[in-house]
C-alpha cells in the first residue's frame, strides 16, 4: 500500500466510551459530534481491522473537529494505538503502546473544521489483517498546550498509511 492511502474511518458515532471519562455524544445541525471537555480528560475509542494489503510503518490519525463556541486556542489531543491480534492480549485489560500528541488550533470561525494530524509510530509490530483500537483523547490537564475554551467536537477520525 502507498502513502496517503486511508486505513479506516470512523464517523463520531463509530466511537465507544470507555469506562471512565467517556466523551459524550451531542449533535450539531443533524451532525453527530463527540464532545471533549475542556477541563477533563476525556476518550473515545475507535475499533476495526487493519486492511490486508497495509503495508506496516507509521500511521497517521487525522482528526476532524470543530469548536462548540472558541474561535481561538489550541486543543492538545492524543492518540494511541492497540493491537488486538489473534492469540495476542487479554481483552480485559487495555494495551495501548505509546501515544502521540498534537495541538490542533481553533478555526476563528465556530462550526468550521479543523483536522489535526498525529502521528502513530507504536504500533506493536501491527500487520494487515489485525483487529486494532485507537483511543483518541483531549488532553485538558495541559494547561501550556491546550488553552481552548469550551468542548472541542469530534467529528471523524481517519487512518492513513504515512
Amino acid at each position: 500500500m502507498a502513502a496517503n492511502e486511508t486505513l479506516a474511518i470512523w464517523e463520531s458515532i463509530g466511537g465507544t466510551p470507555p469506562a471512565t471519562s467517556a466523551a459524550t455524544f451531542d449533535t450539531r445541525n443533524g451532525h453527530v459530534v463527540l464532545d471533549f471537555d475542556a477541563g477533563t480528560n476525556e476518550t473515545s475509542y475507535f475499533s476495526s481491522v487493519l486492511p490486508k494489503h497495509y503495508a506496516g510503518g507509521s500511521i497517521a490519525c487525522k482528526l476532524h473537529w470543530m469548536a462548540t463556541s472558541a474561535t481561538s486556542g489550541n486543543v492538545r489531543w492524543s492518540a494511541a494505538f492497540e493491537r488486538l491480534e489473534e492469540g495476542g492480549p487479554d481483552l480485559d485489560s487495555n494495551g495501548f503502546q505509546t501515544a502521540a500528541e498534537a495541538n490542533g488550533a481553533a478555526n476563528a470561525t465556530s462550526g468550521k473544521v479543523t483536522v489535526t494530524t498525529l502521528t502513530l509510530t507504536a504500533l506493536d509490530g501491527a500487520v494487515g489483517g489485525d483487529t486494532f483500537r485507537i483511543a483518541v483523547t483531549r488532553v485538558a490537564n495541559d494547561g501550556a498546550n491546550d488553552t481552548m475554551t469550551g468542548d472541542a467536537e469530534l467529528l471523524a477520525v481517519e487512518l492513513v498509511e504515512a
